[in-house]
């Protein structure tokens, strides 16, 4: 019997498609662009294995199209890319890349934290724009991190992580969560309706997972109950913020400012409102994105795939009820 076929939709680091290649047939999708679903849908009509991006929708109707499918493997933490519930049915696992990108998720929510807080992003225009005359009192003013107050919404791995940055910084650290309510005093925070993290954090940082009940879970509502100091960051998701709503909160000067890793959509169009606010600081979902986190969030992916055309439980499984 010949290799198991395989596609992999985006470049990977080499060391990881050769220790693929060695237990599989590639096809490796080379542009910059990931491929359009049209093409994963050719692609997938032969193939064993795929190995996917939080870019790529592997639905029902896809799956359905490949049937020699034995493993799905998602290069990210999240997979709300993914019908799971569907491959479940079709005895399909799903592999993600949990934990590994936590710490380096953490740092980037607070490095965007203290960027828009300190005003950088602002702080180079002003120089490249020929405004820098000389030093004034009352220019580029920011606010103060240290002693804060930060809310978190949602307490799971990264959530903790931030927690544990932000105790550096003397910080009051409230807490919503529907999970982990256990650790919550052992980091030092203190845990918090949505209403009260909204009402009194000067920073408010998102960690939830995108579902129904977090689409929109911050909108218009929620913006109202913020001070008008507060800065908003969002590493997780885009549409858990009402985009049209933040955008009227950040013009009319309902809250100060928001640092954005994650929109909706992604990504997001030159044209829209939010990237005419000077208040409003937008990077391309780069959070997990460093050198050692992205290579082994490759390898990871690779050892899910490894093991799913291997027949053998994935170690990182979505739905591990496929095995049972």
């Amino acid at each position: 019997m010949g290799k198991a076929k395989v596609f992999v939709t985006r470049r990977l680091p080499e060391a990881t498609l050769n220790r693929l290649a060695a237990h599989c047939e590639l096809e490796i999708w080379d542009d910059f662009m990931p491929p359009d679903y049209a093409t994963i849908t050719e692609k997938i009509r032969d193939l064993d294995g795929l190995l996917s991006l939080l870019t790529d929708r592997v639905d029902a109707e896809l799956m359905d199209a490949a049937p020699n499918l034995r493993v799905i493997s998602n290069l990210a933490v999240g997979y709300d890319n993914i019908d799971v519930d569907a491959a479940t049915e079709r005895r399909i696992p799903v592999g993600h890349t949990p934990d590994v990108l936590t710490e380096t998720t953490a740092d980037f929510a607070f490095a965007l934290l203290m960027a828009v807080a300190r005003r950088i992003p602002e702080a180079e225009r002003y120089i490249l724009a020929g405004k820098w005359r000389t030093w004034h009192p009352t220019v580029l003013s920011g606010q103060d991190i240290f002693g804060a107050t930060l809310g978190i919404i949602g307490f799971g791995r990264i959530g903790q992580a931030v927690a544990r940055r932000a105790t550096g910084f003397n910080m009051t650290i409230l807490v919503n969560t529907e999970e982990n309510r256990d650790k919550i005093a052992e980091i030092g925070a203190v845990e918090a309706s949505l209403e009260q993290v909204l009402r009194e954090s000067d920073f408010v940082s998102l960690h939830v997972p995108l579902t129904e009940v977090t689409q929109h879970m911050i909108s218009e509502a929620e913006l109202a109950l913020m001070k008008s100091t507060a800065i908003l960051i969002n590493t997780a998701r885009g549409s858990i913020v009402d985009g049209a709503a933040l955008y009227k909160a950040l013009d009319r000067g309902d809250i100060l400012a928001a640092g954005l890793d994650v929109t909706d959509p992604e990504p997001i169009p030159r044209e829209h409102p939010l990237l005419t606010l000077e208040n409003c600081l937008v990077v391309p979902h780069i959070a997990s994105a460093s050198v050692a986190t992205r290579t082994k969030m490759a390898d990871m992916a690779a050892d899910n795939l490894i093991a799913g055309l291997s027949g053998v439980p994935l170690p990182n499984c979505v739905n591990p009820e496929v095995y049972t």
